[in-house]
């Protein structure tokens, strides 16, 4: 292991249709700011198209008490999209999706009404996860995932509290929550899709080398006052120029308590990019770091796009980084940097 439903209502339908209009108007150009590209739980359920439900209840008033119960009776090597429907309560077990049961949607009643919480803390960043999906074509939908146990202060203990591990190509998470600190994210490998969601924390706290998009994500620093260095929000670990991989985050907003980096090169070939983002007074001058890198930082792509806000002056920038224009930023603008209209859902 790594260290590091039912019909819709004919009203919604119109809202659905309505939906599939912008989506054309607006091509394949993800635009954060706007509110056209926001997808709830009833398309989602629509699009994925299935019968195949089960319903999680911590009470007892559905098929199963636990989630991962209900996980566990997936078929192996299932090949048709199951929903597992996990009703508002605080589930307190690590969940895991193992990579032999694909095609599972895991919608809850909302981030701020189902959590999945647990408290473990280890020097293997996957041992510590609350939650891991291995699996290829998953989807959660209005969960919070949330570790509970401290890690020490930062960068003196190597003990890590990971809030969720992903490591399988073609997840998405939609209006989901994460919770940590030091390391709260482990985006590990595969293309992933993150929409309105909530990601907390303090230490690099989302990495890994994942091939991934942000879209009109909500990011809180927590600053940790017992320690003197910054912190950074991504710590991205690309390590060639062949390989297709990087974090972008479209649109969203940056703030919270403390002061840190967007980002450290935490690999010769790094690649991180923020495209119209707000950026709180959190976010120092310098904007991004090479600390704890040896090489030379001159490879890595650490950049910005038309980015607001307090903390997004570029004037006093770590002079390898980069201020994009149009035609730089178009690639990754595209839902197509993550080939999405082959595999999300809510594009097919």
């Amino acid at each position: 292991m790594p260290s590091s439903s039912s019909t819709l209502p004919w009203a919604k339908n119109v809202a659905y249709v309505h939906f599939l209009v912008m989506s054309v108007l607006i091509s394949d150009v993800v635009h954060c700011s706007s509110d056209r590209n926001v997808i709830d739980s009833n398309l989602l359920t629509q699009k994925i198209g299935t019968r195949r439900a089960t319903i999680v209840d911590i009470s007892g008033q559905g098929d199963f008490r636990t989630i991962q119960a209900a996980i566990d009776a997936v078929p192996e090597g299932n090949s048709n999209w199951t929903i597992i429907h996990v009703r508002k309560g605080v589930y307190r077990e690590k969940v895991h999706i193992p990579r032999n049961k694909p095609f599972i949607f895991l919608r809850g009643n909302g981030k701020g009404k189902t959590s999945i919480v647990w408290s473990q803390s280890s020097v293997d960043n996957y041992q510590s996860a609350a939650f891991l999906v291995e699996s290829q074509n998953f989807v959660a939908f209005g969960i919070s995932f949330k570790n509970e146990a401290p890690t020490g202060i930062a960068y003196t203990s190597r003990n890590q509290s990971v809030a969720a591990f992903v490591g399988a190509d073609k997840v998405a998470f939609y209006h989901c929550a994460f919770f940590s600190s030091h390391n709260t994210l482990f985006d590990y490998k595969g293309r992933h899709y993150y929409d309105n969601c909530y990601i907390q924390g303090s230490i690099d706290f989302i990495f890994g080398r994942g091939q991934s998009m942000f879209h009109n994500c909500e990011i809180f620093v927590i600053g940790d006052k017992r320690a003197e260095i910054h912190g950074s929000i991504t710590a991205h670990s690309r390590r060639s120029a062949g390989e297709n991989s990087g974090f972008v985050f479209v649109g969203g907003k940056i703030y919270g308590v403390g002061s840190l980096y967007l980002g450290r090169a935490n690999a010769p070939f790094s690649r991180v990019v923020f495209a119209n983002t707000y950026f709180s007074r959190t976010i120092v001058p310098q904007g991004w770091t090479n600390w704890s890198y040896a090489g030379s930082p001159d490879r890595v792509y650490l950049a910005e796009y038309k980015c607001h806000g307090p903390g997004s002056a570029s004037k006093d920038r770590a002079k390898w980084s980069k201020q994009l224009d149009d035609k730089e930023v178009a690639p990754f603008l595209s839902i197509d940097y993550i080939n999405g209209k082959q595999w999300l859902p809510a594009w097919l």
